[in-house]
């Protein structure tokens, strides 16, 4: 389950997002515009150390991008190239932004949540001392046979960025579509994580796990 925080964001989550999508090869839309989110899922991170959510993003009526995110206390070494951006957060701190998929925590979550059939985590927030549970922006499925013996996932070996983005790890290949609305990942294999959103009824592929 992963826990949220009725907080503030400074910038904010699509605040950053706005100056940084612009910059990627597989973006589609135009530079300047405030992009809005249809929604978004989670994994869970089994240390409880890193934040993992998945963001449905664009520019209005332009196409719908997918980007994992993660979200931590200090820098991921040797992650850079990967950085969306810095913001405080009201309740937790400063908070490096990375795209998930120079992540290894993203990396292994995801192949979890694909290959164990798990798919999202349920969100949910503290209220004296209770459980709100928070309902889903996004219909997430798994193709996975429900294996919770998963091989770890290990380093992240290569990444090839673009419209579907290629993790290459020691013993999983995962693909993520940063389009889904559209053509998904063509010739990908595995199995799939798929889901559906407000204004996107059909469920449409998000993500491939292949183990190697």
């Amino acid at each position: 389950m992963a826990l949220l925080h009725r907080a503030t964001l400074r910038p904010t989550k699509l605040d950053l997002l706005t100056t940084w999508l612009p910059g990627r090869s597989w973006y589609e839309g135009p530079a300047g515009v405030d992009v809005v989110s249809p929604g978004a899922y989670r994994f869970d991170d089994p240390a409880g150390a890193v934040g993992i959510e998945t963001m449905l993003v664009g520019a209005p009526d332009w196409p719908v991008h997918q980007v994992p995110l993660t979200y931590r206390d200090a820098p991921l070494d040797g992650a850079d190239v990967w950085l969306v951006g810095t913001t405080e957060h009201s309740a937790l701190g400063p908070r490096w932004v990375y795209d998930g998929c120079g992540d290894p925590v993203y990396a292994a979550a995801l192949a979890h949540a694909i290959l164990s059939g798990t798919g999202q985590a349920e969100q949910y927030f503290e209220v004296d001392g209770r459980r709100e549970v928070r309902e889903p922006t996004v219909t997430v499925l798994a193709s996975g046979a429900g294996d919770t013996s998963v091989r770890p996932v290990g380093e992240i070996r290569r990444v090839v960025d673009g419209d579907s983005t290629v993790i290459l790890t020691d013993s999983v290949e995962l693909v993520v579509v940063r389009r889904p609305a559209e053509d998904g990942a063509v010739g990908a294999a595995g199995a799939t994580l798929s889901g559906s959103w407000d204004r996107q009824p059909m469920t449409v592929p998000l993500a491939y796990a292949r183990t190697l």
